[in-house]
């Protein structure tokens, strides 16, 4: 039971972001995750097509 108290306290002391901030940080994570996924699929097609030269 202490346990969840001190859970509950600490919880009191937490600084939640605001609105704004929480979108503008979502909006970035989502960025970051497209720009990743389009460099690896670039990248996977150019090794996919290099092996395919390599093969011939």
């Amino acid at each position: 039971m202490s346990f969840l108290k001190s859970v509950k306290e600490e919880m009191r002391n937490v600084t939640w972001p605001t609105g704004e901030k929480l979108r503008k940080d979502v909006i970035i994570v989502i960025q970051t995750t497209i720009l990743f996924a389009v460099f690896f699929g670039i990248v996977d097609l150019g090794l996919q097509s290099l092996l395919q030269l390599l093969a011939k």
